[in-house]
């Protein structure tokens, strides 16, 4: 699917909330932008917003219901881009306004003003093995049969899903992530900068031919990101503290 996408100065970017029951901070700011407590011209949702959500899983829709009918809300109103993560995918039935980037899309190039920034959630490059895990978890049969022995085992797999991402460390440090960046070959995308989450490490870095950003994780402290225009159409990524009112 071809995308035209123009990144827009008061857009409001979330990476990373993995929400769920245990982590339910989203709600509260997704609530403030939807009554327009938060004022906003685009909203850019950068993968991973979700702990788990596949279209072929009905019960991953259930338990992020009101989130989800929120966001569809907002988006008859606002632009909605999403991009898809590793936690969830198959996502265009689910948000029929949005315009939904799934990872072989990924980085999308977008305009701002006279510049190009490319988005991703951050996993596209990862490596071949990675590559095929991907494909066969968003498999429409895989899904299917997942959610036949999840619905027949009432939710074990779900649950024991839960258990786990509720134990892991989505908040520590990539010892040597920016080495790990530079080695990555971004320059090949010919933007002036460069935007993704997934890995949660809330830093920038300059190169010679565009700046980096990987923006924190809202699960680890409700940080959200707006979009500035400074001088010469330079973008800037503004870090916000979400604190619910």
């Amino acid at each position: 699917m071809s995308h035209n996408i123009e990144l827009k100065e008061g857009a409001l970017i979330i990476s990373d909330a993995h929400y769920s029951s245990s982590r339910p901070e989203l709600l509260a700011l997704i609530k403030d932008i939807h009554s327009k407590k938060i004022l906003i011209s685009q909203l850019i949702l950068m993968g991973d917003i979700f702990d788990a959500l596949f279209k072929q899983v009905p019960k991953t829709q259930d338990n992020n219901k009101e989130v989800i009918k929120l966001l569809n809300e907002i988006s008859e109103e606002t632009e909605l881009i999403y991009l898809e993560g590793n936690h969830d995918f198959n996502l265009q039935s689910i948000f029929l306004n949005a315009k939904i980037i799934g990872l072989n899309e990924q980085p999308i190039i977008c305009s701002f003003k006279d510049k190009r920034v490319a988005l991703a959630h951050g996993d596209f490059d990862i490596g071949i093995a990675y590559k095929i895990y991907t494909s066969f978890i968003r498999n429409s049969l895989m899904l299917f049969l997942l959610n036949f022995i999840n619905t027949l085992t009432n939710n074990y797999i779900l649950n024991k899903l839960d258990t786990y991402l509720d134990k892991k460390d989505d908040c520590k440090e990539f010892i040597g992530f920016e080495t790990y960046i530079k080695n990555r070959q971004l320059d090949v995308f010919k933007c002036e900068y460069f935007i993704e989450g997934h890995y949660h490490q809330n830093m920038s870095f300059s190169y010679p031919k565009f700046n980096y950003i990987n923006l924190a994780a809202f699960a680890c402290n409700q940080r959200y990101f707006t979009v500035k225009l400074i001088k010469d159409n330079e973008l800037k990524i503004d870090e916000n503290e979400y604190v619910e009112i």
